[in-house]
């Protein structure tokens, strides 16, 4: 699980970087506090699906649009 949390905290760290935007920007956008957009981007929080919709949400794309590119499928199918 710890990896998939460090990803998913590289893909937020990812999209706010390309948007220009401080950590403090981004928690502000999301209604979160700075210190928790912090530690999820190192992968130290385990994020709950409301709290993934809300970053989603304010960095500008849909949870799907966010999976989708980045957390491409591997080529030949789904995961089970």
């Amino acid at each position: 699980m710890a990896d998939e949390k460090k990803q998913y905290g590289r893909a937020v760290r990812q999209r706010r970087h390309e948007l220009g935007w401080s950590q403090e920007y981004l928690a502000a956008q999301a209604s979160l506090h700075r210190t928790y957009v912090a530690d999820i981007e190192r992968g130290k929080r385990n994020v709950s699906l409301e709290n993934i919709i809300k970053l989603t949400n304010a960095l500008e794309l849909t949870p799907g649009e966010f999976f989708s590119q980045y957390f491409p499928q591997e080529e030949g199918g789904e995961e089970s």
